[in-house]
């Protein structure tokens, strides 16, 4: 049987608690996970790690965290994503909420534009949650 929404929030939440060190209150579903959690790039690895394990499922890097489209010079222009670029990203990534990276593409604010929130619809797409 596949996990409620909010069951997948609280593996979620658990995963970001042991990864990070951060208190169960700061996981927020509004929470950025650069910005608001303080998620470097090595601990992307031990989260993914950990969801992987929690949900029992396998989740390629470049699926959640497409760094290939924000070093390419093919979308990639004076430190912006192109419109092409921005069309990729939603491609590639349904389940994040792209709106505010819109408004200023700039590849330095990417890392603090995926949420917990984004985070819990990424998994739940990997395990079919309704």
């Amino acid at each position: 049987m596949a996990p409620t929404k909010d069951e997948v929030f609280e593996k979620v939440q658990t995963a970001l608690v042991d990864a990070l060190g951060v208190d169960d209150d700061e996981v927020t579903r509004e929470a950025t996970m650069v910005g608001d959690l303080g998620a470097e790039s090595i601990d992307f690895l031990d989260i993914v790690f950990r969801l992987e394990k929690a949900f029992g499922i396998e989740i390629p890097r470049a699926e959640l965290f497409p760094e290939d489209i924000l070093t390419s010079a093919e979308y990639v222009q004076d430190g912006k994503v192109s419109p092409t670029g921005l069309v990729e990203l939603k491609k590639r990534m349904p389940f994040a909420d792209l709106s505010k990276f819109e408004e200023d593409p700039n590849v330095q604010n990417f890392g603090n534009l995926l949420t917990v929130n984004d985070l819990c619809r990424y998994v739940e797409t990997k395990v079919g949650t309704a």
